[in-house]
């Protein structure tokens, strides 16, 4: 066994077992799905941070840099600016209501505001949006696996699903939290000390824009040769960030609606920072191995060969520990919208807390089965996850931030919101294969028509309510 399997190995069990005993705390749902809402804005930021770091973050920056260069930044420097708009305007006002009249998901607010329907809609739409990030996390995790040990895809997928899946259905939330603190420590230190040696190893920062058969673009910072590129990364992913419900609900959990401005403002700024680290290393990556195949191998084999062993191994580690705390957060959503979105507020609205408890676990452990099996279907990381940002920016994204600035608006108004803005993302996708018409992206498109209806349709209904 190599050294750099070994510790993942030991590494992945040590987690288990921490989230495993940390679980012993939860005594009911309020634990497992807003951690009893003591979260204070450290924990808040560790816990955000740690979820936003995943697949897409790490082996995903990584591969676009490889192929665009430093314009890859706005991956992650996409989700810092939506998380800003979350920590200032979206998550304080929020957590008081959330506090004020007892919601555990983003399911909550949306029936308090929109009514049943729209509650039960948007359940179903994160449950299958949710499914494609996840398999995304799990992809990345087989990636480095397959790097590392030469297991196929469908392996490496499972050894990850069963990491996290056995410690957040035991503990939930109260869990996921407190091994996002370890999962952090190590992915943070891991990449201080990796990005360092590579970047000096490959000629240091110059060489990154300046060897030959680079793309004179490479170091370009505002440069997007498509939609889905550099700053136009900003329509995909800053409103997911803004509404995503496992952030929503990572905020439900705060002790104070000040803890949950300073902890998300605090995990933007590390996220801002943090997106140089993959992008440095996927640049790093196509000046000293220009023949990679794929964009989920770039990260893991740049770590593997550029490093000395030891350090590589622990860089590795801090990867697969990203891929894991992000797909807590991820199992933390198919758990509560399944739970209590549908089978508590559709199935049975007599269940007790317990039963709440165990469907919620059961959920988990589901989501984490179909999120294996669709992982060792879907090509790439990158894919994966946009599938799942799309879908959310477009759904949510127009009814959770006017129902929260304004009491304009229905129930018939975020009905046609999420179901424009779904048909044209789906019509324009299909229409120009996923690449959209000049910068205009699909998730664009579906943003403007989201908006439209919404707005349309109270018009239309304002003679009416006069």
């Amino acid at each position: 066994m190599s050294a750099a399997l070994a510790l993942l190995v030991v590494y992945s069990i040590a987690l288990t077992l921490f989230g495993l005993w940390v679980a012993r705390l939860v005594r009911g749902s309020g634990d497992f799905f807003v951690a009893g809402r003591q979260l204070t804005w450290p924990l808040v930021m560790v816990s955000m941070l740690a979820s936003n770091i995943g697949a897409g973050s790490t082996v995903g920056a990584a591969g676009l840099a490889y192929a665009d260069g430093i314009g890859a930044w706005w991956w992650n420097g996409s989700a810092a600016i939506g998380s800003l708009a979350l920590a200032f305007v979206i998550g304080p006002r929020i957590w008081r209501l959330a506090s004020r009249h007892g919601f555990y998901t983003a399911g909550d607010f949306l029936e308090f505001r929109y009514g049943r329907a729209t509650r039960g809609l948007v359940a179903l739409l994160i449950w299958f949006g949710t499914l494609a990030i996840l398999a995304g996390q799990l992809i990345a995790g087989a990636a480095i696996l397959e790097v590392v040990a030469g297991l196929p895809k469908w392996a490496g997928a499972l050894l990850g699903g069963l990491v996290m899946t056995i410690y957040f259905m035991a503990g939930g939330m109260l869990s996921s939290v407190w091994v996002n603190v370890v999962q952090l420590a190590v992915l943070l230190t891991g990449f201080a000390v990796a990005v360092p040696m590579v970047v000096a190893g490959v000629g240091g920062l110059d060489a990154l824009t300046s060897a030959a058969r680079l793309p004179p673009t490479f170091g370009d910072f505002w440069h997007s040769s498509r939609p889905g590129s550099g700053w136009t990364l900003v329509a995909l992913l800053g409103p997911a960030f803004i509404v995503s419900p496992g952030l929503v609900q990572k905020a439900y959990g705060a002790r104070s609606a000040r803890a949950v401005t300073w902890g998300v403002a605090a995990n933007a700024a590390a996220l801002a920072l943090f997106a140089f680290f993959p992008v440095l290393l996927g640049m790093s990556a196509r000046v000293a191995h220009p023949d990679i195949a794929s964009p989920n191998l770039v990260l893991p084999t740049v770590l593997l060969r550029e490093l000395p062993v030891w350090i590589g191994a622990l860089t590795l580690a801090a990867v697969f520990s990203a891929e894991v705390s992000t797909c807590d957060a991820i199992l933390f959503m198919l758990s509560t919208s399944l739970s209590k979105d549908l089978y508590k507020r559709f199935v049975k609205p007599e269940a007790t807390d317990h039963e709440l408890l165990r469907m919620a676990r059961g959920a988990a452990l589901a989501g984490g089965a179909l999120g294996v099996a669709l992982a060792t279907v879907l090509p790439t990381v990158i894919g994966a996850l946009s599938i799942f940002y799309a879908l959310l920016g477009v759904s949510l994204f127009v009814p959770v931030v006017v129902g929260l600035l304004t009491r304009r608006g229905g129930q018939i108004e975020a009905l046609a919101s999420i179901g424009a803005g779904t048909a044209t993302l789906l019509a324009v996708h299909l229409a120009t294969g996923g690449k959209g018409v000049g910068l205009l992206s699909p998730n664009l498109a579906g943003l403007a028509a989201a908006a439209l209806g919404f707005g349309l349709l109270w018009l239309a209904r304002w003679p009416a309510r006069r």
